[in-house]
């Protein structure tokens, strides 16, 4: 991925840069915070953090309205938080406690927002997908004008069911964006060393769905894209492909000793290409905030995050009946 050139001046209002910001500084902090439960032993099983990639959820969550539905994999939690889902509840089910949004049960990877309209949270690679296409036939079924973003990622793309369900999206004309978070690596190859075409975007020209590919280290051009893919779908026209290329800078998970790339290319693209820090350009050049405002945005965030870890910790584990609740058989 290129280096990214001097912020330029942009026409995005004050008010909306520091929106995003904010809450792609409240990824940032959440996660790192996360990173350092697990560390401490309170977090079990996986724990796949977004950091790096918070452009992409807040720049595809600004173009969404009111009853939009969202699902994804297993790398989870921004995606919950750029959602309007409450930090306290996404710890607490992290650390699995009675307070999380799945009573403490589901963990990481498995938890769900009726009221956000957030469907999770999957941990098998590719099978959110044609659940994502299931909600988009529901709303199309009900006629409702609303659109589903269905996630995955670049190692994703090479599943079989991805395509099957490419395929019933677009006969059907479901409003779904699918959306390619290609984070270059999958759980630990390069992108290159397992994918026969570089151009994800371009997968569904077979099945005759639109795409495009965007730069997701800036979050204006993934809203810009979002908005031209939500347009394409509300009008009736079917499915969108939107392939994000992205940049996590830690490991695939908690466990990953991380060795398939060089810690100057992780910092490289820290220094250069950080989505975080190029909003943070435009606001300071445009005067919308001063050094000391951000500071201080970065101060409360802290704050929030902190009390949602002891919000965690104070919460008491799930009772030994909850095993037996909100199960089939």
């Amino acid at each position: 991925m290129a280096a990214r050139k001097p912020a330029q001046k942009s026409n995005t209002s004050g008010e909306d840069l520091l929106k995003y910001y904010r809450d792609m500084l409240l990824i940032r902090r959440f996660e790192e915070k996360a990173g350092q439960l697990y560390g401490m032993g309170l977090i079990g099983g996986f724990c796949h953090l977004y950091i790096g990639q918070e452009a992409v959820v807040v720049g595809l969550e600004a173009a969404t309205e009111e009853g939009d539905k969202r699902i994804t994999s297993y790398r989870d939690h921004g995606h919950m938080l750029a959602c309007g889902m409450d930090p306290k509840g996404v710890m607490a089910e992290l650390t699995g406690r009675e307070g999380g949004y799945s009573k403490g049960k589901g963990g990481s990877m498995h938890m769900f927002s009726k009221e956000k309209h957030f469907y999770g949270g999957h941990g098998i690679v590719g099978a959110q997908v044609p659940l994502g296409a299931g909600l988009a036939f529901a709303d199309q079924y009900k006629g409702n004008g609303r659109v589903t973003f269905a996630y995955f990622g670049d190692g994703a793309a090479n599943q079989g069911q991805v395509y099957e369900t490419f395929n019933m999206a677009a006969l059907w004309k479901l409003p779904v964006i699918f959306v390619v978070e290609n984070n270059q690596y999958a759980m630990g190859t390069a992108q290159k060393r397992s994918t026969s075409t570089p151009e994800l975007y371009k997968r569904g020209e077979a099945f005759g769905i639109p795409g495009e590919t965007v730069d997701g280290m800036d979050v204006l051009a993934v809203k810009s894209a979002s908005e031209k893919a939500v347009a394409h779908c509300r009008a009736g026209d079917g499915p969108y492909i939107l392939e994000v290329k992205t940049y996590r800078y830690r490991g695939h998970s908690m466990s990953d000793p991380a060795k398939y790339r060089t810690r100057e290319e992780v910092q490289k693209m820290r220094d250069e290409r950080d989505a975080i820090e190029h909003v943070r350009e435009l606001i300071l050049q445009g005067k919308h905030a001063t050094d000391d405002d951000l500071k201080a945005i970065d101060k409360e965030i802290k704050a929030i995050v902190n009390e949602a870890a002891e919000f965690s910790k104070e919460s008491p584990e799930p009772a030994l009946e909850e095993l037996w609740t909100d199960i089939y058989a």
